[in-house]
């Protein structure tokens, strides 16, 4: 059965949003060497839409630092789900799913092929209750924003999820990576 990761970046208060990090060539080799052996990535909506056209343009362009634009080349390459009721139309190698996210990952986890990345924060209780993340995979950032998404709601598990670091590596920036396998 393939192995799936979900992996983000957070705030050391807990927060997600993505407006917050500004990742500098460090982040984004880590980012770029963790999709090494990642042949799907599973996306949301909202994320989804964050990412693309924006990395795609890098990628196509050459218009982002080196970093970037390795970061932009590897990311595009790789196909894509969106699990989504209301996106019309998704780039290149991406397609969209309308209902059942739980269902489908378990199908595609099942089906031949490398590691899959979760990128949805909205999914992650829900495939976290159906045992479906294997790895966690989160870059913690020296800053409190004290607003916008969290990692997980209250009450949105209803029982503990115990996971064993496996790596631990500090980066320049005051960043550290958390490398934690479910139990």
């Amino acid at each position: 059965m393939r192995t799936v990761i979900f992996g983000l970046n957070i705030s050391l208060d807990g927060y997600c949003d993505h407006t917050f990090p500004t990742p500098d060539a460090e982040l984004h080799d880590y980012f770029t060497g963790m999709m090494d052996g990642v042949d799907l990535i599973f996306f949301g909506r909202v994320m989804y839409q964050l990412m693309f056209p924006y990395w795609s343009d890098v990628a196509k362009n050459q218009s982002g630092t080196a970093d970037e634009n390795r970061f932009a080349e590897k990311l595009t390459s790789i196909n894509k789900v969106v699990i989504s009721r209301t996106l019309d139309s998704v780039q290149d190698n991406t397609r969209i799913i309308r209902s059942n996210p739980v269902e489908e990952l378990l199908k595609l986890k099942q089906q031949p092929g490398q590691k899959i990345a979760v990128d949805s924060v909205s999914l992650l209780p829900e495939l976290i209750t159906a045992g479906l993340i294997d790895e966690f995979r989160l870059v913690i950032h020296p800053v409190i924003v004290g607003k916008g998404r969290r990692l997980m709601d209250d009450g949105s598990l209803h029982e503990n999820i115990n996971l064993k670091l496996v790596e631990t590596i500090p980066f320049k920036s005051g960043c550290v990576a958390h490398h934690y396998l479910k139990q």
